[in-house]
């Protein structure tokens, strides 16, 4: 293995940013495959079922059509160079399309998920004073009821039927695109040109939106590669269940798939299953997928009831919350590959990374900072510290996935940083070997008679214990120990809640880590309160607490 570690540091060392002055995202991701390879497939849309007739492909020429019509559709409409574009839209080729057609234009697109209720809606579009929303009858319905308080908004185009309706008629994209021509001059941007909002989760205080420049996707790509197992390789295909709306689905599988001329399966999943992802992985041969730790362990619950896995997978990346040794030994043995685990944030994405085909993964164990990005573990102080112990993770300097503030808020962007590191709010340690270890969250730190305890160590270990299915665990105020760990318990199927089990769960824990960190209360629930992305809200839980 040291000789692996030294091999990274030395491509790390090495390594040096190739970022063109002038850069557009949509170009690169488009029409340079469209000039080169035209009709290789870009997207495999998968309308439901396990016909073939239920599956449309788009190919690079494709994409660069129907991006070039839009673009002359939405210059007609009035759309400038920085105006920002809402794309409310599910896995689709029109959610690529519109995005490719904003980033031609110099516009700026604002990803909006389709699972957000109107006040989520009004607030973004509101807080982005966006011109135009690309979106389908659902989006519309939803938009028609907030149209008079987004003053800004002056038009809606519908991917399906567009419905008319009191407030503002709709224009269907396809009949309106059709006037227009293909041919299309993209704006020369600069790499440093605004060209993507994507609003936090807001699991505290409103959604800020972190505003990216063109340059995001170049800064998202060793992240990606690394993550992958060294992307892209022969029959690559890539497949996440991770909604485009959000950083993880757009920049971390769609475009990085699409700038590398990979095949992109997209599919509307309005639940997740096991089921439903192993038969969609069987039907169009997905070698590459991108996987939460939340459906991980779904996949995990119920795999005994899914289809034998026809193809086998070549890499697996998972992101968003730690894995835990359980979770990553059970990928070991189901796929035969380790799930590579990384770690970034909307507004610094893909900046740490493992990869399983270079070195056995630690749980618990992020990865490594990604070649081309500086991470480190700072003090309160903004000293690097040493390996062991705890302390802020944070990202010198400015590198090319580096947000470039915060839409409309320069206070929050300034709190966001500390001279010339950028603060992501979560505590780690560096390794002796380099590697980054996650603690958790600044506000999920738990303060226990002077210990400091993380609480991911703690749900890996109760979800290594045969009754537990999903474990959260949160501080509570506590007068004599400041505060006392608290764990919330969903169980297996078939388990039942008991004194007794609640007993054993402590023990468990107490013998596998140590006296100060076992749970002193465990509580059982049926499920968790959950952030559309499928995290898990400690903060709704500490209230209950």
């Amino acid at each position: 293995m040291l000789i692996i570690k030294e091999s990274l540091k030395v491509i790390r060392d090495e390594f040096v940013w190739d970022i063109p002055e002038r850069y557009n995202m949509g170009v690169d991701v488009c029409d340079r495959w469209a000039l080169a390879r035209p009709e290789q497939v870009a997207i495999i849309h998968d309308t439901g079922g396990k016909s073939g007739h239920s599956v449309e492909e788009v190919t690079y020429q494709g994409l660069k059509s129907r991006s070039n019509r839009l673009a002359n559709l939405l210059a007609a409409l009035g759309v400038n160079q920085k105006d920002r574009i809402g794309i409310l839209l599910p896995q689709h080729p029109w959610t690529a399309i519109a995005h490719i057609a904003a980033w031609k234009m110099g516009a700026i697109s604002i990803p909006l998920f389709t699972l957000f209720g109107e006040e989520a809606l009004e607030y973004r579009l509101s807080d982005s004073s966006a011109r135009v929303v690309i979106t389908n009858d659902e989006g519309v319905r939803k938009i028609s009821s907030i149209r008079d308080r987004c003053p800004d908004l002056t038009q809606v185009l519908c991917i399906d039927s567009a419905e008319e309706n009191g407030l503002f008629d709709t224009l269907n994209v396809a009949a309106e695109v059709a006037k227009y021509s293909e041919l299309y001059d993209p704006v020369d941007t600069l790499a440093e040109d605004p060209a993507l909002i994507i609003y936090t989760s807001g699991t505290t205080g409103n959604p800020k939106g972190a505003l990216h420049a063109q340059r995001t996707l170049l800064g998202h790509l060793p992240g990606v590669e690394m993550s992958h197992d060294f992307l892209p390789q022969v029959g690559d295909k890539m497949w996440t269940p991770a909604d485009w709306a959000w950083i993880g689905g757009l920049m971390d599988v769609l475009m990085p798939a699409l700038h590398h001329g990979i095949p992109v399966v997209s599919r509307r999943l309005d639940k997740f299953s096991a089921e439903t992802a192993v038969a969609l992985i069987n039907k169009h041969g997905i070698r590459n997928a991108f996987l939460p730790p939340t459906a991980l362990r779904m996949m995990r619950m119920s795999w005994d009831e899914c289809e034998k896995l026809e193809t086998p997978l070549r890499s697996i990346a998972s992101a968003g919350e730690a894995l835990g040794a359980e979770l990553l030994d059970w990928g070991k043995e189901t796929f035969g590959l380790w799930i590579n685990e990384f770690y970034g944030q909307t507004e610094c994405n893909m900046i740490v990374s493992s990869c399983g085909c270079l070195e056995d993964p630690q749980p618990g164990v992020m990865g490594y900072p990604v070649p081309g990005h500086d991470v480190s573990v700072i003090s309160e102080f903004g000293h690097i510290l040493d390996p062991g112990v705890a302390g802020q993770i944070a990202v010198r300097g400015k590198t090319p996935v580096m947000f470039l503030g915060y839409w409309n808020n320069t206070d929050k962007t300034r709190e966001k940083f500390a001279g010339e590191w950028m603060l992501t709010g979560d505590i780690g340690m560096l390794e002796e070997s380099g590697a980054l270890r996650f603690v958790g969250r600044d506000d999920d730190v738990i303060t226990s008679a002077g210990y400091r305890i993380g609480p991911g160590e703690i749900e890996n270990c109760l979800l290594g214990h045969p009754a537990v299915a999903v474990s959260a665990v949160v501080g509570k105020p506590d007068p004599l120990r400041t505060e006392i760990v608290k764990a919330f318990v969903q169980l297996n199927a078939g388990c039942v809640e008991s004194d007794a089990l609640i007993d054993e769960l402590k023990e468990w824990v107490k013998s596998r880590l140590s006296a100060h960190e076992y749970p002193r209360e465990i509580a059982f629930v049926d499920d968790f309160p959950m952030t559309t992305t499928g995290k898990i809200i400690r903060r709704k839980l500490r209230e209950i607490a």
